[in-house]
């Protein structure tokens, strides 16, 4: 049996997590969201400085939540791709360091892929095959999903502008709520009306090539547009219901393509994971839906849907299990990876 270290430093956590032969054994999180909440997002540099002064603690702080010794670890995944490129030179340099000083084999993985294998650390094995619905601050994909460490992803649909986590950090703005932006309108959402006000569902109807895609810059522009008129008539515009609405908008047509999705491949497994997976709304309409439709739904726990060292460890732990070659040392940060495989060569 073999320990996998994870290390996840694509955006502004700072992820350690130790995985053994599918089990999460320890894990440690650091956040520098604090530090970009005053400008609004995330700021690049500022994330790469906070991973260099935070991977250490959170390495030593991951061994001794395991109860294990760095000499311990047989192999080292890291998230080689997507997310800011000075963010993932931290974590690339830092598991290469690792690898060398070991003399353990390294592990370049997708992102995405790390999100969905975090569910196999709650739930067990995927089903073969699965319809995993990826939705978070930067990506909102429909994918076909078989045996992730061995099979090519396939993309059924993926957001043509905005992923839907970026339009609720817009759209909070836009509402004076704060960042992030997916919380603060949960929260918000809370008190209104999410019949209230009538957005629209981008693409929702759509039957060709685009069936499932997703669109979110419309709905955005159009809340922004509502409350441009509401305030060009001298009033304050209804945050809650607003919340409430735009929150609806988004999940009714996540849910809807995603269950749609899985009845046209023939599939009775939807899994939902990344940061919007969070969202109760979210996961109590798929539920309702998933229910209505026969189809079992599989999401993780909130802890394991934001980034986290764990679901890296659990993309590793996987390659491991199916020994599929490590990726070597030569291999570079790429920004703009597109999920096919797992593993980034």
């Amino acid at each position: 049996m073999t320990l996998v270290l994870g290390i996840e430093t694509s955006c502004d956590e700072t992820g350690i997590g130790l995985v053994a032969d599918g089990h999460l054994v320890g894990q440690a999180l650091a956040s520098s969201m604090d530090e970009h909440a005053v400008f609004g997002g995330v700021v690049p540099e500022v994330a790469a400085r906070a991973h260099l002064e935070s991977l250490g603690p959170v390495l030593r702080a991951a061994l001794d939540d395991a109860r294990v010794d760095l000499g311990d670890v047989g192999a080292v995944a890291v998230t080689a791709g997507p997310g800011l490129a000075s963010s993932l030179h931290v974590g690339v340099a830092a598991a290469k360091a690792l690898g060398v000083s070991l003399s353990v084999p390294v592990h370049a993985v997708h992102h995405l892929a790390g999100h969905v294998a975090a569910d196999t650390l709650v739930h067990g094995a995927l089903p073969d095959p699965c319809v995993v619905l990826v939705v978070s601050g930067g990506h909102t994909s429909l994918l076909l999903v078989r045996d992730l460490a061995l099979d090519e992803v396939v993309h059924l649909g993926d957001t043509l502008d905005d992923a839907a986590g970026e339009a609720f950090d817009k759209v909070a703005r836009i509402l004076g709520l704060g960042y992030p932006g997916g919380p603060a309108i949960a929260r918000a959402a809370v008190d209104g009306d999410p019949a209230r006000i009538a957005l629209p569902r981008a693409l929702a109807d759509e039957r060709g090539e685009r069936r499932h895609s997703f669109s979110f810059s419309g709905l955005k522009t159009a809340t922004a547009r509502y409350v441009e008129r509401v305030r060009a008539d001298g009033r304050q515009p209804e945050v809650a219901d607003l919340a409430a609405s735009f929150q609806e908008a988004v999940v009714d047509v996540l849910t809807a393509k995603a269950v749609a999705a899985c009845r046209e491949h023939r599939v009775d497994t939807l899994v939902i994971v990344g940061g919007v997976a969070a969202n109760r709304r979210l996961t109590a309409l798929a539920r309702e839906r998933c229910d209505a439709a026969g189809i079992s739904l599989r999401v993780p726990p909130p802890a394991l849907c934001t980034d986290n060292g764990a679901m890296i460890a659990a993309v590793g732990d996987l390659l491991v299990r199916a020994d599929v070659a490590p990726s070597g040392l030569d291999f570079a940060a790429d920004p703009s990876a597109v999920l096919r495989h797992s593993l980034i060569r």
